[in-house]
């Protein structure tokens, strides 16, 4: 039997291609399980071609049978969410019911999709001026990108293809080259729900068709959620192209726990949010900032390290598992090195989780949860995003000093308190410079009717993604000045700027 190939999906084929391949792995394993075809210069031509003719004839079809798609496209993802459950685990190394997590968030964005004959209103006002109406709506743009990450292969593709597909665009999807698979079976549902050939498509590459898809003079506008470092390059080579971009960047997410908190409850969503998903997510709470004396911010270190050594950590494939491997080795020599680093760097290491090992899974790639305490603000665990199982500690004797740890980080993407104080959530949340914040909520991940963005290195761009934000994204405003002259009924023009005083 040959190794699974991943192929790319091109005006509704499957289709490899003759560039390099990828090898994709089991991270719970080290096991190379797929190999994915990369697209070049020629594949993305066509796929542009493809995608443009199907953009003429899906953007004509009326609101209510692009609806009807998309509801059916609903269906067939909530009846499907076990198959892709099982796609994300065994590429990506989350638990399935983690997996089974971020397909209902993607469900939502759906839902608002759903919606799109309310949400596609414009507006009209009668007689503004004597016989002159005036009215606007949103066209869409033509032919859009997503560049999508590997910590979310179900979730982030559905932050933004349901909503460009409902408003008229053809979309084209560039996901994670380390687990793509995903990708293939939401373009075999959508194929089922009726959307025609050519308006999703999918293609499979690394660092060149990026690059290709921001140069492109052929797609309008480019989706991306990855790192900063990427975001600013993918933000900065498509705006030169001349596209709109909305580039999701790092995190670096802080909850500022004060000494009024449950610590019991707190500690307890401070290791799900800080350690699930190995901490592989871009609103893992990453920083603890303790509020208080030492006694108080004691009592809550000691709790998130009793929860943290009783996370069961090991394979998607073993249901007791609680939180899996971490994407690539090396990824996982980075969290090592870097917890080395802060060390040294004075900071003392609470929980260990650098040389875990799984039973069974030696060659996977596992870190176990770490928890760093009095860690320097300039230490590099704390001024870099580790993007893995690492909860670091830093101190603040009062709410004020809370604050200014957090609005000085670079980043700006979430930011949570817990507290019983109403007083002193409200001044967290008017003060703290985030663009999402939690009270009490320890990963403030808005509903699919809201918009998910930062702010500061977080977002580069001005349009968060998904929500009303997104379909503005997608589409563009078009205003017109209607007159209807009676016959007979002559009006002489006026060398005037015309204005309703005119009328």
């Amino acid at each position: 039997m040959g190794m699974r190939s991943v192929e790319h999906v091109i005006n509704g084929e499957r289709r490899s291609s003759d560039g390099p391949v990828i090898e994709i792995t089991d991270p719970a394993t080290g096991d190379v399980i797929a190999i994915a075809s990369t697209a070049g210069q020629a594949e993305l031509d066509q796929t542009v071609t493809a995608a443009t003719a199907a953009y003429e004839t899906w953007s004509q079809m009326s609101v209510s049978k692009r609806s009807a798609v998309l509801f059916s496209f609903r269906h067939l993802v909530a009846t499907r969410r076990d198959e892709l459950a099982r796609i994300v685990a065994l590429e990506h190394g989350k638990t399935v019911e983690d997996a089974q997590g971020e397909i209902t968030r993607g469900l939502e964005n759906i839902d608002f999709a759903c919606g799109l004959p309310q949400l596609a209103q414009g507006s009209y006002t009668d007689q503004l001026s004597t016989g002159v109406d005036v009215y606007s709506y949103r066209e869409a743009l033509g032919v859009v990108a997503g560049i999508t990450p590997f910590n979310f292969p179900v979730m982030v593709p559905l932050w933004m293809a349901p909503i460009a597909i409902a408003a008229g665009n053809a979309f084209i999807l560039k996901p994670s080259e380390r687990d793509p698979s995903a990708a293939l079976l939401i373009a075999d549902l959508w194929h089922e729900a009726g959307l025609p050939a050519g308006v999703f498509n999918v293609l499979h590459g690394g660092p060149d068709l990026v690059n290709g898809i921001l140069d492109h003079d052929g797609i309008e506008a480019v989706s991306f959620v990855g790192s900063t470092p990427i975001a600013q390059h993918v933000y900065q080579r498509a705006s030169a192209a001349g596209k709109r971009v909305q580039a999701l960047g790092g995190a670096k997410n802080h909850a500022v726990v004060m000494p009024d908190a449950d610590i019991a409850e707190t500690a307890d969503h401070l290791v799900a949010a800080g350690f699930g998903s190995a901490g592989q997510r871009c609103m893992a709470i990453s920083v603890v900032v303790a509020v208080g004396t030492k006694d108080e911010t004691s009592a809550l270190v000691d709790a998130v390290a009793e929860r943290g050594r009783s996370v069961v950590v090991g394979p998607s494939s073993d249901e007791k598992s609680e939180m899996g491997p971490v994407i690539t080795p090396q990824s996982r020599e980075r969290i090592r090195s870097l917890v080395g680093k802060a060390e040294t760097e004075g900071a003392r290491v609470v929980l260990d989780g650098r040389e875990l090992t799984v039973p069974g899974h030696e060659g996977g790639y596992f870190v176990g949860p770490t928890l760093l305490d009095e860690v320097p603000v300039t230490s590099s665990a704390y001024t870099e995003e580790i993007f893995g199982p690492v909860l670091v500690v830093v101190h603040a004797t009062d709410l004020d000093e809370a604050l200014a740890i957090v609005n000085a980080n670079p980043y700006g993407n979430g930011a949570a308190i817990f507290t019983s104080s109403g007083a002193a959530a409200r001044t967290f949340q008017r003060g703290v410079q985030a663009g999402m914040v939690g009270i009490n909520v320890p990963i403030p991940v808005p509903a699919g009717s809201f918009s998910f963005g930062g702010r500061k290195d977080s977002l580069f761009g001005d349009t968060h993604i998904y929500g009303r934000e997104g379909l503005n994204f997608y589409t563009r405003a078009k205003a017109i000045t209607s007159r209807w002259p009676q016959r007979g009924v002559r009006h002489a023009a006026s060398f005037a700027f015309p204005s309703e005083s005119h009328a």
